[in-house]
C-alpha cells in the first residue's frame, strides 16, 4: 500500500493512460480520499512494490509534482475481541 498526499488545489486525474501506468506497477486497487487541505491518492496490489514503485506511481497521480508526499504503512494489524475463557 501506498499513499500519495497532494494539496488540495493540486491538479490530478486518473486518466487511462495513469491508470495503465499504475496496472504496469501492480496497482490493482484505487481509492481517492480528501480533506480541505490534502487529496489522498491510496494504491494497492497484491504484486505491488511500494518502495520500488514510488516515483512511477507519483508520476502517474500528479505528472511528478514536486509538492506530491508519500506515505507508505509501518505496520498493519487487525484487533479482534477474544473470547473468555
Amino acid at each position: 500500500m501506498l499513499l500519495v498526499l497532494l494539496p488540495a488545489g493540486a491538479k490530478t486525474c486518473l486518466r487511462s493512460e495513469a491508470v495503465s501506468a499504475l496496472a504496469r506497477v501492480g496497482v490493482t486497487s484505487v481509492a481517492l480520499v480528501r480533506d480541505e487541505r490534502s487529496i489522498g491518492v491510496v494504491v494497492e496490489g497484491w504484486a505491488f512494490d511500494p518502495v520500488g514503485s514510488a516515483e512511477a506511481v507519483v508520476a502517474a497521480v500528479s505528472g511528478r509534482s514536486r509538492r506530491a508526499r508519500t506515505l507508505q504503512p509501518v505496520m498493519e494489524m487487525t484487533l479482534t475481541q477474544g473470547g473468555g475463557s
